[in-house]
């Protein structure tokens, strides 16, 4: 009997985790198309983009790609941390595949997805790292 309720349990923070990825995902992702049709529509960013634009972009990529890690790190049902980074080592893959598909395409300077690439890992860490910093204020500001 004990094992029908640990698998239902399991599932149930199984299917949790998966939301708490998926929505850091969706956060990262509509924050950042947004941006681009802005600037793209103010005239800031166009095809191919130079060096100013290019370091525009990765610098508001990197802070949506903090947000949406604290997305997951708050959603996920248990270990904040890990499922941050595991989410950010999915958004460093699908950043080394953007390069790979892209890479003599002549759409911007090649060290644009280097740089998504180089600092997926270390953005989820921070966004993971953020959550708990406030997770802690609050829980201890609680107990005052």
């Amino acid at each position: 009997m004990s094992n029908g309720v640990e698998v239902q349990v399991s599932s149930r923070s199984m299917c949790r985790s998966i939301l708490a990825l998926f929505a850091g995902f969706v956060v990262n992702v509509v924050l950042s198309l947004v941006t681009d049709f802005a600037l793209q529509f103010a005239g800031v960013l166009y095809m191919p983009m130079n060096d100013r634009q290019s370091a525009l972009a990765a610098a508001y990529r990197t802070i949506y790609a903090v947000i949406g890690s604290y997305v997951v790190a708050r959603l996920a049902p248990y270990r904040p941390v890990q499922h941050a980074l595991f989410g950010a080592a999915m958004g460093m893959v699908i950043a080394a595949a953007g390069a790979a598909a892209t890479w003599n395409k002549n759409l911007g300077p090649h060290w644009y997805p280097v740089v998504l690439i180089l600092t997926a890992l270390p953005t989820g860490w921070v966004g993971a790292k953020i959550w708990m910093a406030n997770e802690k204020r609050m829980i201890q500001g609680a107990h005052l």
